[in-house]
């Protein structure tokens, strides 16, 4: 079982600061959530193969194709700056 003493360390080191009856509150919520932990750890899972997912999952979206864009020069006059056909965006490199 948890205590108010743990339940003040977690919160120092969550950098969360608890009135007293948000400590009490956690105590006994967080005593709960690990007596339940506790019992799930007493099943016997060793015929149940790991997995990431509790179900099935695919990929439903589609590959990408592609498409040139057909109004390229409508795209680079809507640009700030250009330089010939591409952008023109500022240095973000420190030159030294």
């Amino acid at each position: 079982m948890i205590d108010r003493e743990q339940v003040r360390k977690v919160a120092l080191l969550a950098r969360l600061e608890l009135t007293p009856e948000e400590e009490e509150q956690f105590t006994t919520q967080l005593g709960s959530i690990l007596d339940y932990v506790q019992q799930l750890s007493e099943l016997d899972v060793s015929d149940v193969p790991p997995t990431t997912r509790a179900i099935d999952v695919s990929n439903v979206t589609r590959e990408d194709e592609l498409q040139p864009y057909p109004d390229r020069e409508a795209i680079l006059n809507s640009a700030p700056e250009q330089e010939g056909e591409f952008f023109k965006v500022p240095k973000i490199l420190n030159a030294e």
